[in-house]
């Protein structure tokens, strides 16, 4: 089909789904993965929709992931760009129709087995019904707003991670004092800019009790056979073992 559009190169990327977070996460990671290495520092456009967005924000706010998650895929996340993420997929199916070009459909979207399928096919018609229509839409400006204010806290979360900054350990005392929104983003970052990924809202709320009372916590297991534990009043990584 890409071929017939004219496109002079076109690359098919076998891959293979493995890994935890069942089937539905294993693939996209595996999906990111081989588009990563792909763009090879350029930029990759996605075909996400305003119906994929509204999704994933439910998705989010039925796992209780915070706001973060319910903020959903942002238009821009080098190297990926979304740039249908504001038209819904029946616009995208017409826009398709109207210049004679048959989209590839996944059959796993229509297969009900996955929680994603039966949000599409099940729980958001019923919204949309029950509610009078444009919950897709409402859901969507959701997310943009989340996105917003996530990027304010964000900001003010780095120059609390800063402050508290020694070296690579941070300083309980700075944190402590901080409300919990600034606290715990300054966490996740000093955690992903240790290299400590496949983190969950389960890891944060533990680390913060640790930080916030850290008499009655020793320790938090955290991905990649790490512990984080407080001496001395700092918060540091030790390995396990």
């Amino acid at each position: 089909m890409l071929g017939r559009l004219g496109y002079q190169q076109v690359h098919i990327l076998p891959v293979t789904v493995t890994g935890g977070g069942g089937t539905e996460g294993a693939a996209r990671r595996a999906r990111y993965d081989a588009l990563y290495r792909v763009a090879a520092g350029g930029v990759m456009l996605l075909g996400h929709t305003l119906d994929d967005q509204a999704e994933t924000v439910l998705l989010g706010l039925g796992r209780g992931s915070g706001p973060r998650s319910i903020a959903g895929m942002s238009e821009s996340t080098p190297p990926y760009g979304r740039p249908l993420l504001g038209l819904s997929r029946a616009d995208t199916v017409a826009a398709c129709a109207a210049a004679g070009i048959e989209p590839w459909q996944d059959p796993h979207n229509a297969d009900r087995a996955y929680v994603r399928a039966r949000l599409r096919h099940e729980v958001l018609p019923l919204l949309e019904n029950v509610l009078g229509g444009g919950v897709a839409a409402a859901l969507a400006r959701t997310a943009s707003q989340l996105q917003e204010d996530g990027e304010v806290l964000d900001l003010l979360a780095a120059e609390v991670l800063r402050r508290a900054l020694t070296g690579i350990d941070l300083v309980v005392e700075v944190l402590a004092v901080e409300p919990a929104a600034l606290r715990r983003r300054a966490l996740r970052a000093w955690l992903l800019a240790g290299g400590i990924t496949a983190l969950t809202a389960d890891h944060l709320l533990r680390l913060d009790r640790l930080v916030t009372a850290p008499a009655a916590t020793a320790s938090v297991r955290l991905p990649g056979a790490i512990d984080a534990v407080v001496r001395g009043g700092l918060l540091r990584f030790q390995p396990i073992g």
